[in-house]
C-alpha cells in the first residue's frame, strides 16, 4: 500500500534572544527530528504530555508555521518545497480541526460563509452549488438548514466543533489533522464528537492524524499511536499492542496513569518524578533519562535511535520486556 504521508526528520526550532541586528542566543527545540508514515484510511495518533511538541508538529505539517528542516511528502511530493500559489494546494488536500472551537471560527461570519470559504478559495463549486454543498455537509455532521444563518456565538462548544468539522470536510481532503478535538468540550459531548469522527471516517474513507494527551481517546479511535517526548517520538506501534505491552518506560508511565475501574487490579507502575526538561537545553543522550528509573551512564552519553523491535519502533537502550 502506498503511503499517503511520509514525514522524515522534521524539525522546528524557535530562536530566542538576539534582536534586529543580533543572532539568536539559543533555540527552543519544539520538534526535533520526527519521522513517521501514515497509510490511506489510517487513524494515526500522537500522544504525550503538554509541552512535548504535539501541536507544533501538526502546525508544521501544514506549514502554518514553517519547519526548520526535514521533509513532509504527500503522495510522494515534498510539500515543504511548494512555494507561492502552489502552497495553497496543501490546504486543498490537508485540513485541520483546532482544539478550541471558540477561537477557531470567525466571530463575524455566518456559518454558511465559514463552511463555504474553502470551496470559494479553491474554486471547487459554482456559486449556485455552494449553498447546497454546505447544507449537505452540515447535515452530515448533525446540524441543519436553520443553522446556516447563525453566528458562532449562538452555538454550544460541541456544535461549534461540528461546524469546524464541516468546514474541513467540505473540501473532501485526503488527510484531516485533529488537534485535541475533544479536550475543550464537556465530557458528555466528547463521546458524541468521537462517535461522529468514527462515522465520518467510515462514510468518507477519511485518514486522520489525531493529537491528544488523553490516552482513552487515542485507544478508542486510533489504529497506530506515536508517543512523543520533548520533541521526539520515543515509541510507535499498533494501538492494541502498545497498550498491552508498552516497550518504552515513558509509554508505560503514561498508560499506568490511566485510572483502573477495578479496585482489585494491582499492577507494577512506573511513576514519573520531576518535570519535563527544558527544550532549550535538553539532556544529553536519552532525553527521558532524567526521569527514567532504568537510566544508567550509557543513557547519559548516547542518544538511542528510533529502531524497529519486532512489532514496533522504540527509542530506548533498555526496552521493557513482556
Amino acid at each position: 500500500m502506498s503511503r499517503l504521508l511520509q514525514v522524515r526528520n522534521l524539525k522546528k526550532h524557535f530562536p530566542i534572544g538576539g534582536g534586529l541586528f543580533r543572532d539568536p542566543t539559543d533555540f527552543v527545540k519544539a520538534v526535533d527530528g520526527v519521522s513517521f508514515d501514515i497509510e490511506p484510511g489510517e487513524v494515526f495518533g500522537v500522544v504525550g504530555e503538554s509541552g512535548c511538541g504535539k501541536t507544533t508538529l501538526a502546525r508544521s505539517l501544514l506549514r502554518l508555521i514553517e519547519p526548520t528542516g526535514g521533509s513532509v511528502s504527500l503522495n510522494g511530493d515534498n510539500i515543504l518545497e511548494w512555494q507561492g500559489s502552489d502552497k495553497k494546494r496543501i490546504y486543498r488536500h490537508m485540513q485541520i480541526v483546532f482544539q478550541d472551537p471558540y477561537s477557531s471560527l470567525h466571530p463575524r461570519k455566518l456559518v454558511k460563509d465559514i463552511v463555504s470559504e474553502g470551496l470559494v478559495i479553491h474554486g471547487l463549486a459554482e456559486r449556485s452549488e455552494v449553498r447546497e454543498r454546505v447544507l449537505d455537509m452540515l447535515q452530515r455532521v448533525g446540524l441543519n438548514e436553520e443553522h446556516l444563518f447563525r453566528y458562532p456565538h449562538e452555538f454550544s462548544g460541541g456544535q461549534r466543533q461540528r461546524i469546524a468539522l464541516a468546514r474541513a470536510l467540505v473540501l473532501h481532503p485526503q488527510l484531516i489533522l485533529l488537534d485535541e478535538p475533544t479536550s475543550a468540550l464537556d465530557v458528555s459531548v466528547q463521546s458524541k464528537i468521537l462517535n461522529l469522527l468514527v462515522e465520518l471516517k467510515e462514510e468518507f474513507g477519511l485518514t486522520y492524524l489525531i493529537i491528544s494527551h488523553d490516552l482513552s481517546v487515542m485507544q478508542y479511535v486510533c489504529d497506530r499511536i506515536g508517543v512523543m517526548y520533548l520533541g521526539k517520538l520515543v515509541e510507535v506501534g499498533q494501538t492494541e499492542d502498545l497498550f498491552a505491552v508498552p516497550k518504552h518506560p515513558y509509554t508505560k508511565s503514561l498508560i499506568d496513569s490511566i485510572p483502573s475501574l477495578d479496585p482489585r487490579v494491582r499492577r507494577e507502575r512506573i511513576i514519573l518524578e520531576g518535570d519535563v526538561p527544558s527544550p532549550i537545553n535538553p539532556p544529553s543522550g536519552c532525553s527521558f533519562r532524567t526521569r527514567c528509573p532504568y537510566a544508567d551512564k550509557h543513557c547519559t552519553e548516547v542518544e538511542p535511535p528510533l529502531e524497529a523491535i519486532r512489532d514496533r519502533w522504540v527509542a530506548c537502550h533498555y526496552p521493557l520486556e513482556e
